[in-house]
């Protein structure tokens, strides 16, 4: 999107751009994103767009928050390792470990970027799996939709965490801290107006939080 576009110098993704659902309205939405993030009003741009399907709304801007993640941790894979961080932490009170339940059932202790292929992954697996995110037009989301969308958020926040407590400076020398900014307050006024992400989660950058819910 062009709001987040990052200079031809730090393309450098994770790993493919994924595409909004197809399904449904999913390319219709998108367009309503890109434009309400085109007039620079994210609170706006949040917000579930009148007669619009709220799990429809949730499942696009999944896709988006996904790729924006992706684009930020890709600027950051040369200086974020199993050397510089052998865990995955925001700050010396928070360390993430990482299970998926189905072949790590266990939480176990990884380093940061690997923490972070294994995050992305299994959100690919997430989005990727049709009775999860239907792609087709009418089909059903499941019950446990928003759960699935509520676990995505958790630990895409942990990324941001992560990123801001170990590399913070880093960006700054890129001259990316705008970039970061902008879409990190996207994701968390999103998450907010939709009660995605407990607030204990978020307290690694607690003061930033708030400092953007109340502004």
């Amino acid at each position: 999107m062009s709001l987040f576009g990052l200079g031809s110098r730090n393309q450098k993704t994770f790993r493919p751009k994924k595409s909004a659902p197809s399904g449904s309205k999913g390319a219709q939405l998108q367009k309503h994103i890109d434009a309400t993030l085109g007039s620079g009003n994210l609170r706006d741009a949040v917000k579930l767009p009148p007669g619009e399907d709220i799990n429809e709304w949730l499942a696009v801007n999944t896709v988006d928050f996904f790729n924006q993640v992706n684009i930020l941790f890709g600027t950051l894979t040369e200086f974020c390792t199993a050397n510089n961080c052998p865990t995955m932490t925001a700050g010396p009170k928070y360390e993430y470990r990482w299970a998926d339940g189905v072949t790590i059932k266990k939480p176990i202790e990884v380093s940061a970027p690997k923490y972070v292929e294994y995050l992305m992954d299994w959100i690919e697996t997430q989005l990727d799996d049709e009775t999860i995110f239907p792609q087709k037009l009418g089909a059903p989301f499941p019950a446990n939709f928003r759960d699935v969308v509520k676990t995505i958020f958790k630990r895409l926040f942990r990324v941001y965490a992560h990123i801001y407590h170990s590399h913070f400076q880093k960006i700054v020398s890129l001259k990316e801290e705008a970039h970061l900014n902008t879409c990190f307050k996207h994701f968390v006024l999103f998450t907010w107006e939709f009660c995605l992400i407990e607030k204990a989660e978020l307290a690694p950058v607690q003061d930033l939080v708030e400092s953007i819910i109340q502004f």
